[in-house]
């Protein structure tokens, strides 16, 4: 690596570090095919990862909220983002749940440096989807509960009109 493609390395990794969040894994002992079955399910739950070498991530860390982290990246280690403040979080503590080798070191949220704790907690909670929706759904069931206060009366008229028809039929 030359001295351009260690800035451009630096510059990136500081903006990864700036614009989402972020866990710190050791990643020592992992298979090629773990590697990409770990990279599959991060990128299913729209993250993404990247191994870094430590001498670059503690320069582009350093100066920023950040910087606190620089005593993780010591040995084979890795970062996952996302947007999603949960989503690399909840990949990664998944992943490790099943795969041992995997070690979740900490990370850094906007301002907010996560030990390993925190990083559990923000995986236990739920996804940008999951808000969505759930948001949705409490905004839409008020109008559908209206609907269907409007639309009984007239299923019961109906109901009592062919319970007439019936009885004057027989």
């Amino acid at each position: 690596m030359d001295r351009t493609q260690k800035a451009e390395a630096v510059e990136w990794i500081g903006n990864v570090f700036d614009s989402n969040a972020v866990v710190v894994v050791a990643n020592g002992g992992l298979t090629v095919s773990e590697m990409e079955s770990l990279r599959g399910e991060l990128r299913k739950a729209g993250a993404n990862m990247k191994i870094v070498k430590n001498r670059l991530a503690k320069i582009a860390i350093s100066g920023k909220p950040s910087e606190k982290l620089s005593d993780l990246f010591q040995g084979p280690t890795a970062i996952a983002f996302s947007e999603d403040p949960v989503a690399a979080a909840k990949a990664v503590k998944d992943y490790a749940k099943d795969n041992d080798k995997l070690k979740i070191l900490g990370g850094a949220m906007g301002e907010e440096i996560l030990d390993v704790n925190g990083v559990n907690a923000l995986a236990s909670m739920p996804s940008r989807e999951e808000l969505l929706a759930s948001i949705v759904m409490t905004i839409t069931s008020p109008a559908a509960n209206i609907a269907g206060a409007i639309g009984a009366p007239a299923s019961n008229i109906a109901g009592i009109l062919e319970t007439l028809e019936r009885r004057e039929a027989a």
